[in-house]
């Protein structure tokens, strides 16, 4: 087995599986195809709706939704100035072609100004919901509202909705989805919000919200099945796209999420992946004291596989791994990290088993691109790991930093040329594995640092100035080397 007697961490992605289309709703359909899955069809104009942007449209829309029913919208510009509210419900569908909902501005917002569309809650959750094919026009000034807030047991589809402007009311950001029954399933397809939203104290809503909206958000009511496909998210002052139940699960497959604070993705529940998104962080629009590409909060396996990570402007570890995270990986991935002190993977210290394969990690700046925190919550893998850029020691010595216990090191390739000392692998963990791998480093490649039955085969070691291929320092234990071509030879001090 490739990561030898931790190889079941190879399963992580095959375990959770391929990304979950919803039954019956995982293609787009034709209208008439839609129209056969209700009893009753409204179109909302010839009820009565304006479809000119002058007058809400609200009182009509609440006076014809119902169980098995679909409303369309045909092209026009639809006002809103108050939210729809529906509980308990059973197949509904609000599906626009061409259509435009206009948001009142925030002082003009008649009841709760915080959403557009209420449909289920916690206590008394909706069944079976369609939603797509709606532009948001928020470019007005203070505009921005949660677009819909949907609380379903189960088949919820949302589709093709793309939010216009920067959210700059101050109140909830755009959208709210849980599947409240643990085998219930939901699909957000291409739900975008580019443009993101203003810091909460810049807005009319100041002093009522901490920093600002979420782009997207799964709560703790949330314990079935969401998968996000292909959805879009600028900047927002709180987090981008933020699940944070402790149940549930979750899956990101494709999309594009960007500059949010906190984080532009960030996961916890039971299980989670990640695949195929694309995460920058190239601005700072909120004066954000952090900001990660992905945050892994809390859940027992999370799997993150083809993304692309680039971070121009650091402000937070591209890929951070917190705690209470029980099992990891990390395969077929793309990390670029610029100048500052920002990681590219960070495993915190009791955060558990991890597996890092085929990833390419950039770092110019003087942090580590792989830091491995603590030392016996759960054993670390890297395979085919290839480090590159500028980065130089002057804050963090070496391209990998391992504390842990018990991690295997297979087939690296470690190129860092930059001043100041900069090293390779530092391994402070017992029982540690180090095979098949290359490195050419300023300084030291690699270092043994109070380790014990540490294990190095069949490695190459250059140093570009007069540094040594490895070294041992004297608090060190039992360090077995075969079959290794150290041309700056070995200093050992024990």
């Amino acid at each position: 087995m490739r990561f030898g007697r931790r190889s079941y961490l190879k399963g992580c992605v095959v375990g959770l599986g391929s990304t979950l289309s919803v039954a019956g709703v995982a293609g787009a359909q034709s209208g008439e195809q839609t129209e056969q899955q209700y009893g009753t069809v409204v179109d909302v104009v010839e009820a009565g709706a304006d479809n000119e942007g002058d007058e809400s449209i609200t009182p009509v829309l609440r006076e014809h939704v119902d169980d098995d029913t679909l409303l369309t919208f045909p092209p026009g510009r639809y006002y809103m100035d108050e939210q729809l509210r529906l509980t308990g419900f059973e197949n509904v569908g609000f599906v626009g072609e061409d259509a435009t909902l206009v948001p009142a501005p925030y002082h003009e917002f008649d009841g709760p100004q915080y959403r557009l569309f209420r449909m289920g809650t916690s206590d008394t959750p909706g069944r079976t919901l369609r939603f797509e094919g709606f532009d948001i026009d928020q470019t007005a000034s203070n505009t921005g509202i949660r677009v819909l807030s949907a609380q379903i047991e189960d088949g919820l589809v949302v589709r093709n909705v793309f939010v216009r402007g920067v959210h700059d009311s101050g109140t909830w950001g755009p959208g709210l989805f849980n599947i409240t029954d643990p085998d219930g399933r939901g699909l957000v397809e291409r739900f975008c919000a580019a443009d993101g939203a203003d810091h909460v104290d810049d807005t009319p809503n100041a002093g009522n919200l901490w920093r600002g909206p979420t782009g997207i958000a799964a709560d703790q009511n949330h314990r079935g099945t969401l998968v996000f496909d292909d959805c879009v998210l600028g900047g927002f002052p709180d987090n981008g796209l933020y699940a944070s139940s402790e149940t549930g699960r979750v899956d990101v497959d494709g999309g594009r999420f960007q500059n949010s604070a906190t984080a532009s993705i960030r996961l916890g529940g039971a299980t989670g992946t990640i695949r195929d998104a694309t995460i920058v962080v190239d601005e700072n629009p909120h004066d954000s004291n952090g900001q990660h590409a992905i945050r892994l909060d809390r859940g027992d396996q999370f799997a993150l596989e083809g993304v692309s990570i680039d971070v121009p402007k650091p402000n937070g570890d591209a890929i951070k791994i917190m705690n209470s995270v029980d099992t990891t990986s990390i395969t077929g991935s793309e990390i670029s990290v610029a100048d500052g002190s920002s990681n590219g993977i960070r495993i915190d210290p009791k955060a558990g088993a991890t597996a890092i394969q085929d990833v390419d990690i950039e770092i110019n700046g003087s942090a580590n691109a792989v830091q491995i925190r603590g030392q016996d919550a759960g054993a670390v893998d890297l395979q085919d790991v290839r480090i590159t850029g500028d980065a130089d020691g002057s804050t963090m010595r070496h391209a990998i930093l391992c504390e842990r216990n018990g991690c295997r090191f297979d087939g690296l390739s470690v190129e860092q040329r930059g001043p100041n000392k900069r090293r390779g692998l530092e391994l402070r963990g017992d029982n540690a594995t180090l095979v098949d791998s290359e490195f050419t480093t300023t300084h030291t490649p690699i270092v043994v640092h109070g380790a014990d039955d540490v294990a190095i085969e069949n490695c190459y070691a250059n140093s570009l100035t007069d540094s040594n291929s490895l070294t041992i320092i004297s608090d060190s234990g039992s360090v077995s080397l075969a079959n290794n071509e150290f041309p700056d030879g070995v200093r050992d001090t024990r």
